[in-house]
C-alpha cells in the first residue's frame, strides 16, 4: 500500500505540473480527487487491510490527499496569474443582453429639481434623523403640549419622548443649534402624520423646508425668494399669491398659492374655478423659536417656509391621485 500511494502521488504530481490549462487541471483533479477518483479508490482498498495496518495507510493517504489538494490550489493560482482560462472559445460576435434601462422616480425627480433650485441661490442641503424628539418637533417650534395647533402636527410615537417627525422643521432646529448666523438652508426628507389614505393624503409623505437667517432680514426677502423658485420650477409666467395664515413658529405667516397650471389663472375643474393652487406655507420666524436655540432676536431675523413635495409633483405632471406614487405600478412609473 505504502508503494501504491507513493505511486501515485508522484504520478498525480506530474499531471498538475504538465497541466496547461484550466480545464486540463479540472480534468485531473477529477481524475484524482473526484468521488470516483483514484484517492477514492484507494480509501476503499484500505478497507480490507488488516486492522494493524489500517492506520498507517489511512494516514498516508490523507497525507497523499492534502498535498495534491494544495499543489493542484497551487496550480490553478499560477494558471490565473499567468492569464490562463478555459479553453471554451467566446463568439464575440453573439448579441449581448439587453436590460431595462431604470427610471427616476418622480418624487425624486422633484426633491432633485427643487433642491437644485434653492442649491443655486445659495441655499446648502441639510438632512437629519426621521425619528426626533418630542422637543424638537413640537417644544423648539413653539408648539407646547396645551398648543391646540398641535393637533395637526400629531404624529407615530416611538417611545414616550421619541418620535416619528411630522415635518422637517425639528433639522432647523438641530442646525441652529450649533450654527450662528448667517444661514440659509434646505431641508429635504420624509415626514408622518397619522392622515386617512386618500387621494390627496398619505400617513408619509416628503418635504422641503426652507430656512434663511440673517441681519435686516425681511418678508420681502421671502416674497422674492419664493417668486424666483415658482418661476423656475413652473415657469417665467408663474405668479404667487399670499395669503395671511397662522402657523406656531411662524409671524406673520402665509399660505402661498402659485397661479393655475392647467388655465393659467383663468379658472378650471383643477383649480375649483379660483385660477390659484396652494402650494406652500410660509412666515418670519417666531422669536420664540430664536429664543428655544439661543439666537438673538435682536439682532438676526429670518424666514422660513415648507413645501409640499407629492402637491408639487402632482402639479407638474398632472397627477389627480397621490396613492399612484407609493403603489409601485411600472405601468405608471414608465411614463416618467
Amino acid at each position: 500500500m505504502q508503494d501504491a500511494l507513493k505511486s501515485l502521488k508522484q504520478s498525480a504530481l506530474e499531471d498538475i505540473n504538465n497541466a496547461k490549462s484550466q480545464d486540463e487541471l479540472e480534468a485531473i483533479r477529477i481524475k484524482y480527487l473526484g468521488r470516483k477518483g483514484k484517492i477514492a479508490e484507494t480509501t476503499k482498498e484500505i478497507a480490507s487491510l488488516p486492522s494493524e495496518k489500517k492506520p498507517n495507510a489511512g494516514r498516508l493517504l490523507n497525507e497523499v490527499k492534502t498535498l495534491l489538494q494544495e499543489e493542484f490550489t497551487k496550480k490553478q493560482g499560477f494558471l490565473q496569474q499567468q492569464g490562463v482560462g478555459s479553453e471554451k472559445k467566446q463568439d464575440l460576435t453573439m448579441p449581448g443582453y439587453q436590460f431595462p434601462a431604470g427610471r427616476i422616480h418622480p418624487i425624486t425627480q422633484t426633491l432633485k429639481d427643487i433642491c437644485d433650485i434653492f442649491k443655486h441661490m445659495g441655499f446648502a442641503i441639510v438632512e437629519g434623523p426621521e425619528i426626533e424628539t418630542e422637543y424638537n418637533n413640537f417644544e423648539a417650534l413653539n408648539i407646547p403640549p396645551e398648543h391646540p395647533s398641535r393637533d395637526s402636527f400629531d404624529t407615530f410615537y416611538v417611545t414616550n419622548k421619541l418620535l416619528l417627525r411630522s415635518h422637517t422643521s425639528p433639522v432647523q432646529i438641530r442646525y441652529m443649534q450649533k450654527n450662528t448666523p448667517p444661514m440659509a438652508i434646505v431641508v429635504p426628507g420624509k415626514v408622518y402624520r397619522p392622515d386617512a389614505v386618500d387621494a390627496s393624503h398619505s400617513f408619509m409623505f416628503y418635504q422641503v423646508e426652507g430656512l434663511m437667517i440673517a441681519e435686516n432680514t425681511n418678508f420681502s426677502h421671502l416674497k422674492g425668494v419664493l417668486l424666483e423658485f415658482g418661476r423656475q420650477l413652473f415657469g417665467e409666467a408663474t405668479k404667487l399669491r399670499f395669503r395671511p395664515h397662522f402657523f406656531p413658529f411662524t409671524e406673520p405667516s402665509a399660505e402661498v398659492d402659485v397661479s393655475c397650471l392647467m388655465c393659467k389663472g383663468d379658472g378650471c375643474r383643477v383649480c375649483s374655478q379660483k385660477g390659484w393652487l396652494e402650494v406652500l406655507g410660509a412666515g418670519m420666524v417666531d422669536p420664540a423659536v430664536f429664543k428655544a436655540v439661543n439666537i438673538d432676536a435682536e439682532k438676526y431675523t429670518g424666514f422660513a417656509f415648507g413645501i409640499g413635495v407629492e402637491r408639487i409633483a402632482m402639479l407638474k405632471y398632472g397627477i389627480n391621485d397621490i396613492r399612484l406614487f407609493y403603489e409601485n405600478d411600472l405601468r405608471f412609473l414608465r411614463q416618467f
